[in-house]
């Protein structure tokens, strides 16, 4: 299934919501480029609700982090909602768990800002 990214306002908060799978090709890049159009714009508060996302590879994993660099680089936050029990496994292996900030649901995660 191809990555289908909805991106909404909540509270002052961009909410990216995806659907499907983060994996190397043209999903990665789509979730890159998005992202990257919303920092370029001035965007500082991200929440990435991954509530619908069936499967993550290395690479998406590494657009993940790459994102969270450059955000951070350019003052902004990225933080994570609703990612799968297979996902928070491969954060808590990686040690990346330390590094998201990683929220069980999307309100959680936008209420996090205030």
């Amino acid at each position: 299934m191809a990555l289908k990214l909805t991106t909404r306002n909540v509270d002052g908060v961009t909410v990216v919501e995806a659907n499907g799978r983060i994996i190397l090709g043209q999903e990665t890049n789509d979730l890159r480029e998005s992202l990257k159009g919303l920092l370029a714009n001035g965007t500082t508060k991200i929440v990435i609700n991954l509530a619908n996302v069936d499967f993550i590879d290395s690479s998406g994993l590494g657009a993940m982090v790459g994102l969270y660099s450059t955000a951070s680089a350019r003052g902004a936050k990225i933080k994570l909602a609703a990612i799968t029990k297979r996902f928070h496994e491969l954060l808590m292996i990686t040690k990346l768990l330390t590094v998201f900030d990683v929220y069980d649901n999307e309100e959680a995660a936008v209420a996090s800002f205030r």
